[in-house]
Formats: C-alpha cells, sequence, structure tokens
C-alpha cells in the first residue's frame, strides 16, 4: 500500500482583482556581490510579462526567487497568495519552470518522457494527462519519436509540455526559444498565448524584441536593478526619446557620422532607412540638418530596441562587493 500523501497547504482562493506574482525589495547576492537590487514585480492572473535585460542582468536570480527555487537575501512578496519566504514548497508545486536547458531524457520518446514528469509530480490519471498534453501540444503524432532525434523547435515544445502537465497556475520561461528558428518560435509564442488566454500567467525572459512586443506588458533589468516597467506603450512613452527616419539615397550610411553630433543618442541604420534617436526633437532636427538636401527625415517613433539600448547605456553596475 502506498504511504498517504502529505499534507499540502489550503491553496487561497482565486481572485482575479489580485496579482498573482507580488513581490518588492527582491535581492539576491552571490560571493559578496549583489545580482538582483531590490526589484518589484506586481503580474496579475493570465498575464504574459516579458522579463527583458542583457546577459547577466538578474533574470534567472529573479526567476528562481519567484518560484521558490532561491531564497532572498532580502525582500517579500507572495506568490499565488503563499508567502515567499515561509510557503516556497506550495509555490514550487503550482508553478512550471522551463529553464534555459530543460532535462529531457533522449534515449525516451516524446510520450515516456512526459510519463515520466507526470510520476515525478506525482500526478494521478497519468495516462490520460499524458494525452491531453500531447494533443494539446501538437505531439500526439510524434508521440513514439526519440526526444534526442527532435529539431530544436520540438523539443522546445515537448518542455512546455512537461512543464504545464501538472496544470500550474504560473509558467515561468527562461529563454525558451533561443536557437530555435522563426517558425518555431511563433508557434511557440501561439502555445503561450492559449494557456494565457485560459488563465495561466506567464513570466517569459528574452533577447527578441518581437517577442517582447507579443507581451501584454514588460519588465525591464540591468545590473540586477528594474530600469522600466509597464505596457510597451507606457515603457517607450516613458522613455524620454524622439525619433527621425531618414530616407534617401545613401542614408543607411551615415549613422556613424551623425551620432556623433550633439543631441544624439544614437543612430541605427535599417535596411537603406536610418533611425536617429534622442531627447530633444529640435536638437535632433538641428543634428541632421548638414543631410538635409539629399536625405528626407520625418518624425517618427523609438522603437523598443532604441529604448533598450538608451537604459542600458545610461545603466550603472549595481553589483556592489559587501566587505566583511
Amino acid at each position: 500500500m502506498n504511504a498517504p500523501a502529505p499534507a499540502q497547504p489550503a491553496q487561497p482562493q482565486a481572485d482575479r482583482s489580485q496579482p498573482v506574482i507580488d513581490v518588492h525589495g527582491l535581492t539576491k547576492r552571490f560571493g559578496g556581490r549583489t545580482v538582483v537590487d531590490a526589484v518589484d514585480l506586481v503580474v496579475g492572473r493570465g498575464r504574459i510579462c516579458g522579463f527583458l535585460g542583457p546577459n547577466g542582468s538578474g533574470k534567472t536570480t529573479t526567476l528562481r526567487m519567484i518560484c521558490g527555487l532561491l531564497i532572498p537575501d532580502a525582500g517579500e512578496g507572495q506568490v499565488l497568495g503563499f508567502d515567499l519566504r515561509r510557503q516556497r514548497g506550495a509555490i514550487k508545486r503550482r508553478v512550471g519552470y522551463m529553464t534555459q536547458k530543460f532535462g529531457l531524457f533522449s534515449d525516451l520518446t516524446i510520450a515516456e518522457n512526459l510519463e515520466f514528469f507526470a510520476r515525478v509530480h506525482g500526478l494521478d490519471r497519468r495516462k490520460e494527462r499524458v494525452a491531453q498534453a500531447l494533443e494539446q501540444l501538437g505531439l500526439a503524432s510524434r508521440a513514439d519519436q526519440l526526444a534526442g532525434k527532435l529539431s530544436g523547435g520540438w523539443k522546445q515544445r515537448l518542455a512546455l509540455a512537461a512543464c504545464v502537465l501538472h496544470d500550474p497556475e504560473i509558467l515561468l520561461l527562461d529563454e525558451p526559444t533561443a536557437g530555435v528558428d522563426p517558425q518555431a518560435r511563433r508557434e511557440f509564442w501561439d502555445q503561450i498565448h492559449t494557456l494565457s488566454a485560459n488563465g495561466m500567467t506567464v513570466l517569459v525572459s528574452t533577447h527578441y524584441m518581437d517577442e517582447a512586443e507579443r507581451c501584454h506588458e514588460i519588465a525591464y533589468i540591468a545590473y540586477g536593478r528594474m530600469l522600466a516597467r509597464g505596457s510597451i506603450a507606457d515603457v517607450v512613452d516613458g522613455s524620454g526619446l524622439v525619433a527621425l527616419v531618414g530616407e534617401g539615397p545613401g542614408a543607411d550610411r551615415l549613422a556613424s557620422a551623425i551620432e556623433q553630433r550633439p543631441g544624439v543618442a544614437m543612430a541605427a541604420p535599417f535596411g537603406t532607412a536610418l533611425h536617429v534617436c534622442g531627447p530633444d526633437l529640435a536638437a535632433l532636427q538641428a543634428a541632421v540638418a548638414p543631410w538635409a538636401d539629399q536625405i528626407a527625415f520625418r518624425v517618427g517613433r523609438p522603437s523598443l530596441e532604441d529604448v533598450f539600448i538608451h537604459l542600458m547605456r545610461g545603466a550603472e553596475d549595481a553589483s556592489v562587493v559587501v566587505r566583511a
């Protein structure tokens, strides 16, 4: 006879008016260096929040604190109504976490991998759950294929199926589409939006600007500090940047010269056009005036990439060595 399962904390009543992730002042240090510095993050039920930032910015560490794998050195909050520090076990059981290199077994089939993860989670109705996951993620026709023979896109789809097998309320994805082709990325994101529409909250880290624009909201972190938070429009409007778009023969070749002009924060070619950004429109127009007879400049809108490069250039390294 199997031993009875240990009692689990009762889950707080779901309330769509309340955030499912509500953490404040999250701080984590490793070897005396502060890698996450007083991060606040609030995400509502069923929302997709893009978590962006350069490599080493603290994204993965923040995700691991939210899902209960790491204990913060400072900060507090709740995830799904559970205390981030005292009820980490309850949080872990209700969160799906897909790491950058998800641990699939190459010598097992797709179905066998899912059956294994169903056993790890101690799920009932395992065959039914596996069959449902295979169907929902479009894997049923490949159920008997070895995981080691799958392309990158299909491996990511299998990893996603394994992460949602236990019906988590929150899904944390750490750069899930790195190295995956564009079509596979789009199909993956279609699945994410389906899960979100069914009430699952998704926090996804990514370096792709097109993926960030598919999120309901974004959070940008650099050197462990939160630099921007909100919808795409909120973040772009809050950057203080304005833009000019230049078109004409050789416009794309003027980036390096124009970027050196006063008032220009950045200039970059986009195909045969030139994108120029800065904090003051009049200063930008004065900066490009020497080329106005050959290049037609019009007022444009800063891109998300413009904003992130601008934020990154203005950020200071917040990782501090703590000395005894």
